[in-house]
């Protein structure tokens, strides 16, 4: 198992080139599998933005696979070599893919040995608990479940600054979790948690 988790993906150059480092062949040939944030549509699946998206990153568009939270069948078996989650809302995002089953398909492609790269909601999404990422986005969503996929048994305060030393000063004092701070310019690689 691995985890590239950051706060910025390959919104940062440090984090772009840290992922490109750590990925296991050079990134136009990984076949990556990208799940888009809680802004989805059908027609934005369809229009070719989000192959786009990922392709601007490195990643040749005969290899990307965009998730489809409405027809999630063909996405839940394929040959890849990458998961890609990036930001949006860690409450959203993490609405779709429990309601579209994509949550045990995503744990069992990466215990296969899938890379998951998660940027903000998606490093969130990785963790063992996502109920304290309500200070810095909105549950509009009425999630009752704060679970995340529990791929590192821990926690992440993305986007760190002074601002947010406070908050990670509780979570660590309450001991329930290992807290990990990163700023927009850092990256963690978590191995066989």
């Amino acid at each position: 198992m691995k985890l590239i988790l950051s706060s910025c993906d390959f919104g940062n150059p440090t984090s772009a080139r840290f992922i490109i480092d750590n990925l296991c062949k050079p990134i136009s040939e990984c076949k990556v599998l990208y799940f888009p944030n809680e802004k989805v549509t059908p027609e934005k699946i369809k229009s070719g933005k989000y192959e786009a998206r990922v392709a601007a990153f490195g990643f040749q568009r005969k290899n990307i696979y965009v998730a489809n939270y409405f027809d999630p069948t063909p996405f839940v078996d394929l040959d890849i070599d990458v998961i890609y989650i990036s930001g949006g809302n860690t409450f959203g995002t993490m609405k779709l893919i429990r309601d579209s089953g994509f949550d045990k398909a995503i744990i069992d492609y990466v215990h296969r040995g899938v890379i998951y790269i998660g940027g903000s909601a998606g490093a969130h999404i990785a963790t063992a608990d996502i109920a304290h990422v309500a200070k810095y986005d909105k549950d509009t969503f009425c999630l009752t479940d704060f679970s995340g996929l529990g791929l590192y048994n821990g926690i992440l305060i993305c986007h760190y600054t002074e601002d947010r030393k406070a908050d990670f000063d509780t979570l660590n004092s309450l001991g329930k979790y290992r807290v990990i701070s990163l700023s927009d310019d850092q990256s963690i690689v978590i191995k066989d948690e």
